[in-house]
């Protein structure tokens, strides 16, 4: 069943800041992900740690200031560290992604852990689709399923993070429950 995770119930200014805040630490993650060599013979493989950021404000708040962060995110991270396709690629898999978990939350049959597995195979789905269109003779059928079993795995240790983090946070004090 669906864990309870407080939501953030402040005013707009802060609620802004928070964002910034989030936005800032999606990109900070976004950088020493790409620090991080991925010892793996696919190319493109990452940790996933920027979703780490974004299935937080997710729940945290809801799929319109999600989907906001991310995509921005991917437009900084793609400008500093990569090209347009890697901003293409970005986008497609983040679109998706958040479709699919945001979808799964509302559902209330998921955990944290379950909406960001979820939103692991379709942020890698997503990728692979882009590519069939971008990239001549791209050979999905083999590429596909090893990245769901890797999007599954980062999913599932982004999940059980934000399982640990979220609660923390409202204890704190940065949020309120409703």
């Amino acid at each position: 069943m669906s864990q309870k995770i407080p939501s953030y119930n402040g005013g707009v200014g802060s609620r802004t800041a928070y964002l910034g805040l989030f936005m800032a630490l999606a990109i900070i993650f976004g950088y020493i992900e790409s620090l991080i060599p991925v010892p793996v013979p696919v190319p493109g493989m990452k940790l996933g740690l920027t979703n780490l950021v974004i299935a937080a404000i997710l729940y945290l708040y809801s799929w319109r200031e999600a989907i906001v962060i991310s995509a921005l995110r991917v437009v900084v991270l793609g400008f500093l560290f990569g090209n347009m396709f890697s901003i293409v690629y970005g986008l497609s898999g983040a679109v998706l992604s958040l479709i699919v978990m945001a979808l799964l939350k509302k559902t209330g049959l998921f955990s944290v852990v379950g909406v960001s597995c979820g939103g692991g195979v379709a942020h890698n789905t997503g990728q692979v689709i882009a590519a069939t269109f971008l990239v001549t003779g791209f050979p999905w059928r083999w590429y596909l399923p090893i990245l769901m079993i890797a999007g599954l795995i980062a999913g599932l240790l982004i999940g059980i993070a934000d399982a640990i983090i979220l609660p923390r946070i409202s204890r704190i004090g940065v949020l309120q429950t409703k």
